[in-house]
């Protein structure tokens, strides 16, 4: 499967904070964030710049956004883009929303990640 994807110029944190503590307002001009509640825990990824206070994070994360929208009835993508990088060791975090896929990869990484992108075949766009 080739795939287009974009490097988002955003350097994000991935957050960790108690399952009840209140999610945090994120500016509206982020180019990309993500909320999650579980009964575990709330995770946040946002700008680096917007940790919340007491939180376990990891930081600084790289962002590609697969061009989309995907059909749910559409099986693979996210496998298709993420199996180059763990071939090539490189760590990843996903996150979807209805209508694509987004992988974080810490900035470490962005040049091995890059290139095992490229060599399976999938387009990097402007």
């Amino acid at each position: 499967m080739h795939l287009r994807f974009r490097h988002l110029p955003a350097s994000l944190a991935v957050c960790r904070l108690p399952a009840d503590a209140p999610a945090q307002q994120l500016a509206a001009i982020s180019l990309f964030a993500s909320v999650s509640r579980t009964a575990d825990e709330l995770s946040i990824v946002c700008p680096a710049d917007q940790v919340p206070a007491g939180a376990k994070c990891e930081a600084p994360w790289a962002c590609f956004k697969l061009e989309g929208p995907f059909p749910f009835a559409l099986t693979g993508v996210l496998a298709a883009f993420i199996n180059p990088l763990a071939q090539q060791g490189v760590p990843i975090f996903a996150v979807s929303t209805f209508d694509t896929d987004y992988v974080l990869v810490k900035e470490e990484h962005v040049a091995a990640a890059l290139e095992a992108l490229r060599a399976a075949g999938h387009e990097l766009i402007s």
